[in-house]
């Protein structure tokens, strides 16, 4: 998931191999309930469902789903908050993932291996994996074959906005809807690698995950980070000013939470968590940042927030056994979107919330300076 991406098999391999627990010296300060209320979950259709983003209205929401009875991957569907009308707007066949409304614009952006000639044959095989009683891990696999696109809801027509070999996903407009920030892993496909690279590339793809950013005709493409890792699931803050995301070290163990400015530069580090920290999201105040962490272990990643610039130490919001990630708040700040197990179905399913500002931003000035050095 972007972000599951966009990466949740390697979420949770790191968070395994961690085993990072954080310590509870009493009862916490804050409860769920402090920050969240009339939780209900959105979907209930489909083997699993997330990664929900808001109409810049915040009246719809575009997701992805397990759910066509011809496809075991995902698809992409517009969800009407009001009527609960849902559409599916991607092509029904290949994997997608990481969709994404363009402001101002009739545009959702999402990415897709449809135009892959074995697209339907994975499919098959996918299917027939499972009817041999086989179980496939949940995996995240970087399929080089992923392109992003943008959807026409007007005229139903598709743009193909990347075309370089690798996998091109994760991607999310600008306020304006004038640029594209994106996830690539093209540096692998690009140019020769060495050995050690090709056995890097063989055992984690996503390790070559890099930042890049682009207009929303698809043009201008070019890359903004350059760091050993796993850089992935990036979004531009309230004000278009900076890109946040996330960076797993080299080693792909641990990952955290960073800013930059839409260049390139001034790269600035929010969490030292010791943890797999991810999918973070900007409020739209501009004061503090949801994300989700395995900071209490593998098993049981949380949502948190931390200020945007990193001064204090994570505060943690929901307290719910399993997992709870994928963060979105709407664009008036209010509510919050997040893709939970906390149905009891062990698959994600998308949860909405009334989300306490103030609350947040108490717990914030009462959480303790940041342990760790900025880097």
């Amino acid at each position: 998931m972007k972000r599951f991406t966009t990466a949740i098999f390697i979420i949770v391999l790191a968070a395994a191999t961690i085993g990072a627990v954080w310590p509870q010296s009493g009862p916490p300060a804050y409860e769920e309930r402090d920050f969240l209320t009339q939780i209900r979950r959105l979907t209930v259709e489909g083997r699993r469902a997330g990664e929900g983003y808001w109409s810049p209205d915040g009246k719809r929401m575009v997701f992805q789903s397990e759910r066509e009875a011809d496809n075991p991957f995902y698809q992409i569907y517009v969800l009407d908050l009001a009527t609960g009308d849902t559409k599916r707007i991607s092509p029904g066949f290949g994997k997608t993932t990481c969709a994404f409304f363009r402001p101002g614009s009739d545009e959702i952006l999402f990415a897709s291996t449809h135009a892959d000639p074995q697209s339907r044959k994975l499919q098959a095989d996918e299917f027939a994996m499972r009817a041999s009683g086989g179980q496939r891990r949940y995996a995240w696999d970087f399929d080089p074959e992923m392109d992003i696109y943008a959807y026409s809801e007007k005229t139903g027509a598709l743009k193909r906005l990347t075309t370089a070999r690798g996998y091109d996903a994760e991607g999310a407009y600008s306020p304006d809807g004038a640029w594209i920030v994106f996830t690539s892993t093209r540096d692998a496909y690009n140019r020769a690698l060495t050995d050690a690279e090709q056995k890097l590339l063989q055992k984690d793809a996503g390790h070559f995950g890099e930042i890049y950013i682009m207009r929303a005709d698809g043009s201008s493409q070019r890359r903004l980070t350059h760091t050993p890792g796993y850089d992935g699931g990036p979004f531009f803050t309230h004000d278009g000013a900076r890109i946040v995301w996330r960076r797993f070290d080299s080693d792909g163990r641990a990952a955290d939470i960073y800013t930059m400015k839409t260049d390139g530069s001034d790269v600035k580090r929010i969490t030292d968590f010791g943890s797999v920290s991810w999918a973070p999201y900007e409020h739209p105040s501009g004061q503090y940042i949801i994300f989700a962490s395995s900071k209490l272990g593998h098993d049981n990643f949380e949502l948190f927030i931390v200020d945007t610039e990193g001064t204090k130490e994570p505060v943690r919001v929901t307290y719910s056994p399993g997992f709870d990630g994928l963060p979105v708040p709407s664009p008036d700040g209010k509510r919050l979107a997040w893709t939970s197990s906390r149905s009891g179905a062990g698959a994600g399913q998308i949860f909405v919330g009334e989300w306490n500002h103030e609350k947040a931003l108490e717990a914030l000035r009462n959480a303790p300076a940041r342990r760790g050095t900025k880097k």
